[in-house]
């Protein structure tokens, strides 16, 4: 009876996981034949395969420049969010009077969508000369509010005796973070390392809104203008996105186990 049931439950993953490939079988096999995608019968398997349209993609526009710019900002906004919510989640570990209110303040703050918050972020980056900047690109994502409690919760599964026994040693709070909670926080480190170079890798209203210098613009830039550029644009079009979505589902593919990890980490506590 198990056996069954959990081959009818595998029989439906693998029908949804299939659905759910179509779309992006249909974009690659697009950009690798440039075929019709209104035409009907829709064809299947593809007919001639060519690089084409990937060639026309990287020499045709400054695609390099689009990807150097994206990938400085996503290392600053993964760097700065590995450090910045490491330490405000290790703070909040700590006791200390107004707890529940810094963190309810916290849980608050993730109900205010982001383009509420475009015109100070905007003014507060001009004032710090930070436009058309790597920086600035990369300053509102600086620390996310979901990877700080994505770090909580992986450090409050931390055995307290660890954490006693450095402070008896005499290892002050910094190096405690860095050589006693995050060796034991790996999934934590994956989970922000992945969602924070992905919001970072596709952020397109930020970029646009603080970058007026075409030699600072980044990929979804690229992409927004790049229909001027080509004649054919349906498989260029799509050998576009599928470079861009290369990056960022390779290092999932790599840290998909301990992204998981990191996102259910404290589910299952007490």
């Amino acid at each position: 009876m198990r056996r069954s049931r959990a081959a009818v439950v595998h029989g439906a993953l693998v029908v949804v996981s299939a659905a759910m490939l179509v779309p992006f079988y249909w974009v690659l096999k697009t950009s690798l034949t440039g075929e019709n995608i209104f035409q009907y019968p829709p064809a299947l398997l593809p007919r001639a395969i060519h690089p084409f349209y990937y060639v026309d993609v990287w020499y045709g526009i400054p695609f390099v420049r689009y990807l150097t710019n994206s990938v400085i900002v996503s290392a600053i906004a993964v760097a700065s969010n590995l450090v910045c919510n490491a330490l405000a989640a290790y703070a909040l570990t700590l006791r200390f009077r107004g707890q529940r209110a810094v963190i309810l303040v916290l849980l608050s703050c993730m109900l205010i969508p982001f383009q509420a918050t475009i015109i100070p972020a905007y003014l507060i980056t001009k004032e710090l000369h930070l436009l058309n900047s790597h920086l600035g690109l990369a300053l509102p994502l600086c620390s996310t509010i979901v990877c700080i409690f994505v770090f909580k919760a992986s450090f409050d599964a931390v055995p307290r005796s660890l954490i006693d026994a450095a402070r008896i040693d005499g290892l002050p709070e910094w190096r405690i973070i860095r050589h006693v909670m995050l060796p034991l926080s790996t999934s934590a480190v994956a989970t922000t390392v992945i969602l924070s170079f992905v919001w970072s890798w596709n952020s397109f209203l930020w970029p646009l809104i603080v970058v007026r210098d075409p030699q600072r613009q980044t990929l979804p830039l690229g992409l927004s203008t790049f229909l001027s550029y080509m004649e054919n644009t349906t498989g260029a079009l799509y050998a576009f996105c599928i470079m861009v979505l290369v990056p960022g589902m390779m290092l999932f593919l790599l840290e998909q186990r301990r992204f998981i990890e990191g996102l259910t980490s404290g589910a299952t506590k007490g």
